[in-house]
C-alpha cells in the first residue's frame, strides 16, 4: 500500500465519526422528547442540557472532519 493509499484510507476512517456524531445528535435529541413528553413541565429546564448535548455531539463530528481533511490535504 502506498502512502497516498494510506492517507486516503485513514480519512474514510476518520470519516465515520461524522456519521457516529449524526446518530449521537439523533440519540440527543431522542432522549429529549421522550422526557419532555413524559413530564411536560420539566421541559423548559431541560432545553438548556438538549444544546449542550448537541454541541458536544456537533463538536465531535467537526473534529472527525478536520482529521479527515488534514489526513488528505497536510500529512
Amino acid at each position: 500500500m502506498d502512502v497516498e493509499a494510506a492517507k486516503l484510507v485513514g480519512a474514510g476512517l476518520a470519516a465515520i465519526g461524522a456519521g457516529m456524531a449524526a446518530i449521537g445528535v439523533g440519540n440527543v435529541f431522542g432522549s429529549f422528547l421522550e422526557s419532555a413528553l413524559r413530564n411536560p413541565g420539566a421541559a423548559d429546564g431541560q432545553q438548556g442540557r438538549l444544546f449542550i448535548g448537541f454541541a458536544a455531539a456537533e463538536l465531535l463530528g467537526l473534529l472527525a472532519f478536520v482529521v479527515a481533511m488534514i489526513l488528505i490535504f497536510v500529512a
